[in-house]
């Protein structure tokens, strides 16, 4: 085995005894045993000690039954003298008076009938994994679906953890379809439904090769194995997601087939579970549920509203893990120690059976779940877990690290806060959507490059998503639970934009504010939703409602909902319908315009941003300085390789201040060419040296990334930094402002605080440059004329640039070494940066969502 592999294991083994000091008995023991990650090294390596070791405490079985023992279907069966009879369970479920609607929620505005602007930053993440989607191959994820079934398998399988030998292969696929679905009813794009059809119908085939419903990337045999408790890598967990990927083909695209395709899957299952059951107990069940199976209640769920089938809703509710719900039903915060995303997709489930069946203690537990993962269990991001398992509540402080926040809990928590929303109408859920949406799911991507996604988010002191255990994802091999649900969140990022009620008078409610259009087919009308960008200098968000009609005429009566966010001053927030000022109730409730709509009606809102902190969940007192620092809902993270405490100190009374959107055209980067290498200007610890040049969006980049101050910084060069040729220049880096380059006593170049003493150390003329080239410029000290900044006749990573003095200005060799290319900067600010004022140094603070590699902080230790 390979001693990286070993070392990976160790450390893995590190992490999760860290996180999770005791197993729950619900969940898988030892705890580690829970997390993908470590699952999926173990299983690679050939350390079969560990494995023994590990797999002989496989499980536990539940013995506390008190918080459960009232739920369906375990209450019915110990209301029939043998606890076997199935056919008795099964009557009962098919003939409760139970099964009825729990009432009137909120609907879901159709994906169809929603368009995201192209100018947003939403459409560029949803446009990013089109991309993605496009180019993989149908016969590449249909590839082990093709050999389990005995079928020719042309093409080569994929990667990563839909390898041919990983025991969760197909996931992938599950989470494709379901993607595929979204996006094309987001985009109405034909190439997608080609191949999304395509996929369809290839394991269609392979269903029926197999000839009994069973459809899967792997043998049946994983399911022997689950059903008598040995160890398996969650074949139920695959199991949902390829469910749930045909149901929304069917309900997102009219795929009949794909619906076919899932009830004989579910009937087989119901087959194997009845079994179970009829040869051991539901005791027996349950305790195979302790190895992860996803949301098999929610698909099964949804099935059953589909079909009208009883046997599709009593296996549902098989699959309600009573273990877990219990403590929730009976209101404890006890979730520490558990698996988080193994978990949250089972109250996703227990919520859609509190909609069918409109059994009340399904609503309590999922509000119950939400406010105590809020209150206890949430960083700022709106996200929750570290190393994927939760700790124990308001402990967060000591949590912080690289391994933070997994994409697949927060793809799950949006859900549960979207059902929450739909159900009470309440302000604070589409505030939590928001914040998780924005800071948690849109910076998974790297950038604009497809298939680019992480695992994890971290949260820690002076760190970077491109550093983290798994790092970033490549396009064909990674493949994790979480490149599954990123596909899913960027393929329907306009499905919770509007929610929407019928009737007489219908009414929409608008709970994101994305720049989007909407067709209001219950209203008769179209509405387009413009958001102006939001930058720091212009602390408000500007929302702009347009209405048309497609018949030219008067829609129905209808009210048009607003969410005042709680993040606003909704004493100094404007509301105006066609120019008449509205008046707005405070924040954290809708306001309501109830009229017939017609062509050419307006609504504007500007809604007042401020910087606001918040502490993390912490309740001990060392942790009181902790803070998360907030612009409206966009968490701002501090870019800082080490920095973590900062005594804050105000500049005219301001401690945080926007970055004016003239400063990005005064940055530049300087460059020097050796042969085929090109080498920039760095900070590398405070001392300017060359390295090599590095790639766009990185750390490196930010340390090549230099501000030149002059006397008119305040003002927008017009053509290019070259404009400043023959100015008296000041030299900033891009992440320590208020700090300047500046001659050291042995003549190289250092990065410290500016002061008016230093001001001859640190001040520059930046003139053509001395090899006569165009574009190069050279750099003199203002106050000694003939020292210039000059790297080396022969260039090298890390090597300290200096200056000299009274140099032969005709020698070849000085002037190349003078001489440095003049470029825009590779960083620059984002519309919504700022600084943070500091006694000892400043920060540059940047929505989290906007980075790439760069090292940050999102809390600080804030002493003011």
């Amino acid at each position: 085995m390979k001693s990286g592999l070993i070392v990976t294991i160790a450390l893995l083994l590190q992490i999760t005894f860290f996180v999770s000091v005791a197993a729950k008995e619900c969940t898988n023991t030892p705890t580690q045993l829970s997390s993908h990650t470590f699952r999926s090294e173990l299983l690679r390596s050939n350390n079969e000690t560990l494995k023994t070791e590990l797999f002989s405490h496989y499980h536990l079985t539940p013995t506390d039954d008190s918080a459960w023992s009232s739920l369906l279907p375990r209450k019915m069966l110990r209301e029939v003298e043998d606890e076997y009879n199935w056919a008795i369970m099964y009557r009962k479920i098919k003939n409760s008076d139970n099964n009825a609607s729990s009432g009137s929620f909120l609907k879901d505005v159709s994906l169809h009938d929603v368009r995201l602007d192209p100018s947003t930053f939403h459409w560029r993440a949803q446009q990013t994994n089109l991309e993605y989607l496009l180019m993989l191959d149908v016969d590449g994820l249909a590839w082990s679906f093709r050999k389990a079934a005995g079928l020719d398998a042309p093409g080569d399988p994929y990667g990563g953890w839909e390898r041919p030998d990983s025991e969760l292969r197909g996931h992938f696929v599950g989470h494709y379809l379901s993607a595929t679905a979204y996006m094309w009813a987001s985009t109405h794009n034909d190439t997608l439904k080609e191949k999304m059809s395509a996929l369809v119908s290839a394991l269609s085939a392979c269903q029926e090769k197999l000839g009994t419903g069973y459809l899967s990337a792997f043998p049946s045999s994983f399911f022997d194995r689950f059903e008598a408790i040995k160890p398996v890598w969650a074949p139920y967990y695959t199991i949902h997601k390829i469910l749930a990927g045909l149901v929304d083909q069917y309900k997102l695209a009219g795929n009949s087939q794909a619906l076919k395709m899932a009830t004989g899957m579910a009937d087989y299952f119901y087959v194997r579970v009845r079994n179970v059951i009829k040869l051991y107990s539901v005791e027996r069940h349950w305790q195979s549920l302790n190895e992860e199976t996803g949301g098999m209640n929610d698909v099964l769920y949804q099935i059953y509203s589909i079909t009208g089938d009883s046997k599709y809703l009593l296996l549902a509710h098989l699959f309600d893990k009573p273990c877990f719900l219990g403590v929730l039903a009976i209101q404890a915060d006890d979730i520490s120690g558990f698996h988080s995303n193994t978990h949250i997709p089972i109250v996703v489930g227990s919520q859609l059976r509190y909609e069918i069946t409109g059994d009340p203690l399904h609503k309590e537990i999922s509000m119950f779940f939400m406010d105590i993962v809020n209150a206890s269990h949430s960083y700022a991001t709106g996200g929750t877990s570290v190393g994927e398992f939760w700790q124990d509540p308001k402990r967060l402080a000591t949590t912080l690290q690289t391994e933070n926040e997994e994409s697949c809990t927060t793809y799950n928590m949006l859900k549960v806060s979207r059902n929450l929303f739909r159900w009470t109408k309440e302000v604070s859920y589409a505030d939590y959507y928001e914040r998780a949406l924005t800071n948690g799911v849109l910076g998974i991507q790297r950038g604009t490059e497809p298939g680019r996604m992480i695992y994890m988010l971290p949260l820690g002191k002076g760190v970077s998503k491109a550093v983290t255990y798994h790092g970033w994802g490549t396009p064909y091999d990674a493949f994790w639970c979480c490149y599954g649900t990123g596909v899913e969140s960027f393929s329907k990022l306009g499905d919770s934009i509007y929610f929407q009620e019928d009737g007489e008078s219908p009414a929409l409610y608008v709970t994101q504010y994305i720049s989007s259009t909407l067709d209001w087919k219950s209203s008769g009308v179209s509405l387009s939703q413009t958001v102006k960008p939001v930058v720091s200098w212009d602390p408000y968000m500007r929302v702009t409602f347009t209405f048309t009609s497609s018949k030219g005429g008067i829609g129905k009566e209808s009210t048009l909902n607003l969410r005042i966010p709680v993040w606003t001053n909704s004493e100094s927030a404007k509301v105006s319908l066609n120019g008449q000022s509205l008046k707005v109730p405070a924040s954290g409730n809708f306001l309501s315009i109830k009229q017939n709509w017609k062509s050419g009606d307006q609504v504007t809102m500007e809604l007042p941003l401020g910087i606001r902190t918040e502490a993390i969940k912490d309740d001990r007192p060392e942790y009181a300085s902790l803070q998360a620092i907030l612009f409206g809902p966009y968490l701002l993270a501090g870019l800082t390789s080490r920095d973590w405490s900062i005594t804050t100190q105000a500049k005219d009374g301001i401690w945080i201040s926007s970055i004016p959107e003239t400063h990005n055209s005064h940055l530049v980067t300087l460059s020097q060419q050796s042969g085929n290498t090109s080498y920039v200007l760095s900070n590398n610890n405070q001392t300017i040296t060359m390295e090599v040049s590095p790639a766009p969006g990185t750390q490196a980049a930010v340390a090549a990334t230099f501000r030149l101050v002059t006397a008119d910084s305040k003002g927008r060069i017009s053509s290019g930094p070259e404009d400043l040729i023959g100015s008296q220049v000041m030299i900033e880096p891009f992440d320590f402002p208020g700090m300047l380059v500046t001659q050291a006593t042995d003549s190289s170049l250092a990065v410290q605080g500016s002061s008016p003493t230093d001001k001859e150390a640190s001040s520059f003329r930046l003139v053509a440059g001395v090899d006569g080239k165009k574009g190069s410029v050279s750099l003199v000290l203002e106050s000694k004329k003939g020292c210039y900044v000059y790297s080396d006749q022969t260039l090298k990573p890390g090597m300290k640039l200096k200056l000299t003095c009274d140099s032969d200005a005709s020698d070849e060799k000085f002037k190349q070494a003078a001489s440095f290319g003049l470029k825009k900067g590779m960083s620059e600010y984002n519309p919504m940066s700022f600084v943070m004022n500091g006694v000892q140094r400043n920060f540059v603070l940047s929505p989290l969502f906007s980075l790439r590699d760069e090292t940050y902080n999102v809390y600080f230790s804030l002493q003011t």
